[in-house]
């Protein structure tokens, strides 16, 4: 999405206009959350998922969207290069699967995996899906969650204003 206008040239085309930055990576952004959460939801509700802790899931999977669409914004304001974005996006794609294989692999992921922003939404998902989550665990994992996805989408907005500079 980004990445293709930065490196079309469309991006300085679009900021020419009455359009801020803010403006454009909210559009961006809503596009992005609403494409990703659209997609788990579709995958929730047909494998039944939403019979226990609906509210957590649901909070869980806007907030799982909002930092995949954070993830993208940073490497796309950074990045040089379609194939360049691509080979991050891989290496990030990598590093967020961690925490999940703890779950398919139980005792092969250690709190060192609390480093890994993926493992609040895993760790909420499984719980809520599998053991009924406490409230008080499951808000903790949403705040921070929702933490790192606001500092991801700053440093997004940070990175492509710099960038446009």
């Amino acid at each position: 999405m980004m990445s293709g206008e930065v490196e079309a040239r469309t991006l300085q085309a679009l900021l020419i206009t009455p359009l801020t930055v803010r403006e454009l990576f909210t559009g961006k952004a809503i596009t992005g959350v609403g494409m990703a959460f659209s997609q788990a939801l579709l995958l929730v509700v047909i494998t039944g998922g939403l019979s226990n802790q609906p509210v957590i899931i649901l909070v869980a999977l806007f907030l799982g969207a909002l930092l995949a669409t954070g993830i993208g914004f940073l490497l796309a304001s950074t990045g040089k290069d379609m194939l360049g974005i691509l080979a991050w996006g891989i290496l990030a794609l990598l590093i967020l699967i961690l925490p999940a294989l703890g779950i398919i692999f139980p005792g092969t992921i250690t709190n060192w995996a609390k480093l890994i922003p993926s493992y609040y939404l895993v760790d909420t998902l499984n719980r809520a899906f599998n053991y009924g989550v406490s409230n008080q665990l499951a808000l903790t994992n949403l705040a921070v969650l929702l933490v790192i996805d606001v500092i991801l989408l700053w440093l997004g907005i940070w990175a492509l204003r710099r960038k446009m500079a």
